[in-house]
């Protein structure tokens, strides 16, 4: 039993990890509902091409609820931005990457501008963001004249296009074969180097065989999206869309969880007296989470208008709800503190199944409506549940494995930290 905590984590059980349980529960059940049909390669594919742009919302949304806010904003600043990098391309005749840097760049306006009200001003970023959506939703009717404008083909591969294949035809995109070798390579090397950093630092190395299952399980995963987006139909591979969200995942999974800047995050959300007193800058936070998820929610906004080809002016409808239902399903604190991005990512993903899975069995909109939202309100009870008992959140005995490898290094040969965000020990983590 002892070896079995040790493939989940010291001091977490199965039950901690519900979100991956109930993912693969879904996966199951729906398997056997609709015949196979939620795992056909291209059910599998059209999936990430329609839900990309929430989970890429639910990347910024889980670092804004950790540092305590919430950003209903971000729907209408996806659609600011989507009119705006059409508008560019169909009327101002600027070229597919020149158009994209603009959108960059609307979107980090916009966040200053949030997150100047919300940190320096110190209005609630409920309010500020609820604004900005009636202000952003209202300013991207006026630039579109209420209608849809086009994009070129070029610029629409962001959102519709897939990797290019390459070699002879086997029935299979060797592209996405090739990129699912390297990542299994990759894996391996990093459980390896991870071995490698416990033996040299002597702190406590895992029996072999927890290595090779855990190691495993992720190997075998890949191994089955590579099949899933290497047998679609013809013409199809890894969505470029679906890169894009692997980039961003990997970075901002770095930064939450391996910089100092992602420590003051949690710092703030967990106690922003005691952060502030510690050192913590908790206006530069807040400036910077704001306005990182207005960069977010313009990539988002352009993923969406290459995906649908056009900028309509009911772009982001209900985004914002989806992204924050994503972040708490996947076990972020209403109260701010906690949350990581693998998550998020595994709540998206747990809603976006559910909703095609629901779609593929014939039920009707409005009824997939309802149920997603029991889902949620079941989810976050669970979390509080759990909290109320003395037991830790689901994501808060992750947090606490993350914080157990920090402690590990540090006592080897490290300066002791100097303020709370330094320390994820002493955050305040349910």
């Amino acid at each position: 039993m002892n070896n079995l905590k040790l493939l989940f984590g010291k001091g977490n059980s199965i039950g901690q990890y519900g979100m991956v349980i109930a993912l693969i529960a879904i996966l199951i059940f729906f398997s056997i509902t609709t015949n196979g049909l939620i795992l056909q390669p291209t059910n599998v594919i059209n999936l990430f091409l329609q839900y990309s742009y929430i989970l890429i919302l639910a990347l910024g949304m889980v670092m804004v609820i950790i540092a305590g806010h919430i950003d209903l904003s971000v729907g209408s600043v996806a659609a600011f931005t989507g009119i705006i990098v059409a508008q560019s391309m169909s009327v101002w005749h600027f070229p597919a990457w020149l158009a994209i840097i603009l959108g960059l760049v609307v979107g980090g306006l916009v966040g200053a501008w949030q997150g100047f009200w919300v940190a320096f001003v110190r209005v609630p970023a409920f309010i500020v963001t609820l604004a900005g959506q009636l202000i952003f939703r209202g300013a991207n009717q006026i630039i579109g004249n209420s209608t849809s404008l086009p994009v070129p083909n070029d610029y629409s591969q962001i959102g519709s296009g897939f990797i290019p294949d390459f070699g002879p035809d086997f029935g299979f995109s060797n592209g996405t074969l090739v990129l699912g070798l390297v990542t299994v390579v990759v894996l391996v090397i990093l459980e390896i180097r991870d071995r490698q950093r416990r033996r040299k630092m002597q702190a406590e190395l895992p029996p072999l065989w927890v290595a090779f299952v855990r190691t495993g399980v992720l190997v075998v995963v890949t191994l089955v999206a590579t099949y899933l987006f290497a047998t679609g139909r013809p013409g199809t591979s890894v969505p470029i869309v679906a890169i894009i969200l692997g980039v961003l995942t990997i970075v901002y999974g770095f930064v939450t969880k391996n910089t100092i800047f992602g420590r003051q995050v949690y710092a703030v959300g967990g106690n922003s007296n005691a952060a502030v007193l510690s050192g913590v800058s908790a206006k530069k936070v807040n400036f910077f989470v704001m306005m990182n998820m207005s960069v977010l929610a313009a990539v988002a906004g352009m993923v969406f208008v290459g995906y649908a080809g056009a900028s309509g002016p009911a772009d982001g409808t209900g985004w914002e709800l989806d992204a924050i239902a994503a972040v708490f399903v996947g076990g972020a604190a209403v109260a701010g503190g906690v949350g990581t991005i693998s998550g998020s990512i595994i709540g998206g993903l747990v809603m976006a199944l559910l909703s095609n899975g629901l779609q593929l069995m014939g039920i009707e909109s409005n009824r997939v409506q309802i149920i997603r939202g029991l889902v949620l309100l079941i989810a976050v009870a669970f979390d509080v549940y759990s909290k109320s008992q003395g037991r830790p959140s689901l994501i808060g005995g992750m947090m606490r494995q993350f914080q157990r490898k920090d402690t590990e290094a540090n006592t080897v040969g490290a300066e002791q930290p100097r303020s709370i965000a330094d320390q994820p020990d002493k955050v305040n983590l349910p």
